[in-house]
């Protein structure tokens, strides 16, 4: 699949590398030669100096044949120009990264894709999204659902006092038809385990399950379900503005921001949360501002390491629930270790969107979630691939992945050793960084 990314920025350069790693065919459009010539020097990928608004440039990365055009630099009219010029030209498939909810709502979403703009990215969307997740499935650090909530992935730090601590997996026995446990995070390592792996305290362990079953993983992790009602935002971001719209009435928001100008704004964008102008890295201003009585804090201000922090600081003061916004890469390992609720980032975020895109246009893989070093997707079993030959066990599949369900005539079904896969199954298949084009062959 040909696909062109216009914008070398965070966003851009992130999807690139992961994309150049999945054997596609990946241009890379800016009109910064030093941001190229890094992606150029260290993946598999071409690059192209110039304009994305510019037709010589466009004609230049081949747009008139490639299968999908995605425009995510720094501001949205570029991108959104970008995509008009790229769909008049030929691209199949337009996405464009923009800065307005308003461009996302239904109702003018006919008129983008009039003027060549198939679908929009806002990121912000995808990151208040994520967060209301984390605020209503509190107990976990990461909850995807899959083909409609058919199959749920999940994501919990284990405590010491878990009873799932200290056994192999081998011996789960009738535990294992109600959950699969796809991977564990320990330390800086993510592993896909087998029955003599033991699942240890500090592990974030990745669960498969059904609706039905997954919550009976709640006392097994050591968790509970709370009721989230107070909440307190460290930064009057744009992820922040966004949420409180979202959520409406269902949270009491609170608002920190130490910017006296943008807090009027604020004022007047979020009307049901409360504004406080003071610096939430403060301890005396949580305090006052009722951290005690708080059931979350999420901290997003510009700061990965301030966010990190303060959500350190907040569990000092019993906070059970914290979301810390992460945009540095290098940090997401280290703060997922530590004693923080749910990690953000919207790069990730606004990657694993766009993975869905590019593979919805590809009947066998239709969803790909990417998590910081692993990557789950959704795959279609083909008539005669190698998947459907045996049973699971029988078919030495590689230690870097598992399978974790599948999705047959619309119900989801979790996968054993005796499981055999037919042609047509939709397979849930969790893998490391990288490695999901090698899967895809056993499937095709």
């Amino acid at each position: 699949m040909k696909i062109i990314i216009a914008g070398c920025g965070d966003v851009g350069s992130h999807l690139a590398k992961l994309l150049s790693r999945e054997e596609q065919d990946i241009t890379v459009i800016d009109d910064d030669f030093t941001k190229l010539a890094v992606l150029d020097s260290n993946y598999n990928l071409l690059t192209v100096e110039g304009r994305p608004t510019s037709f010589v440039t466009l004609r230049q990365a081949g747009v008139e044949h490639c299968d999908l055009f995605i425009a995510v630099t720094p501001f949205e009219t570029r991108n959104i120009v970008a995509c008009a010029m790229a769909k008049s030209l030929g691209a199949a498939k337009t996405v464009a990264r923009v800065d307005n909810y308003e461009f996302k709502a239904p109702d003018n979403r006919l008129f983008f894709t009039s003027i060549g703009t198939d679908d929009v990215i806002y990121p912000e969307y995808l990151a208040s999204m994520e967060i209301l997740t984390a605020l209503h499935h509190n107990w976990t650090r990461h909850w995807f659902e899959l083909h409609d909530g058919e199959l749920i992935l999940v994501g919990v730090k284990l405590r010491e006092d878990a009873p799932l601590v200290g056994k192999f997996l081998r011996e789960l026995g009738p535990m294992a038809r109600q959950f699969h446990v796809n991977a564990i995070k320990r330390h800086h390592e993510t592993i896909i385990p087998g029955g003599d792996d033991r699942i240890l305290a500090g592990d974030i362990v990745y669960f498969m399950t059904t609706r039905e079953h997954v919550d009976t993983l709640i006392p097994l992790c050591g968790k509970t379900q709370k009721h989230i009602r107070d909440v307190i935002i460290m930064g009057g971001s744009r992820i922040a503005i966004q949420l409180c719209r979202m959520a409406g009435k269902e949270f009491r928001f609170k608002v920190i921001e130490p910017d006296r100008e943008l807090c009027v704004k604020l004022s007047e964008k979020c009307p049901d949360a409360l504004i406080i102008n003071a610096d939430a890295r403060d301890t005396d201003t949580l305090r006052e501002a009722g951290i005690s009585d708080a059931d979350a804090f999420v901290a997003l201000s510009d700061s990965s390491e301030a966010n990190i922090l303060t959500c350190l600081t907040t569990k000092e003061f019993g906070i059970k629930k914290t979301v810390a916004e992460v945009e540095n890469l290098q940090f997401i390992s280290e703060a997922e270790s530590l004693n923080i609720g749910t990690v953000l980032n919207k790069k990730l975020l606004a990657s694993s969107r766009i993975f869905q895109m590019l593979l919805d246009r590809d009947t066998s893989t239709s969803k790909c979630l990417a998590l910081a070093d692993a990557e789950v997707a959704e795959i279609v079993a083909h008539e005669g691939s190698k998947i459907t030959r045996a049973p699971i066990r029988e078919l030495r599949l590689s230690h870097f992945m598992t399978i974790a369900g599948f999705i047959r005539d619309g119900r989801g079904y979790l996968a054993g050793g005796n499981t055999q896969l037919q042609a047509g199954d939709r397979v849930v298949v969790f893998t490391l960084d990288g490695l999901i084009h090698k899967v895809e062959k056993l499937f095709s």
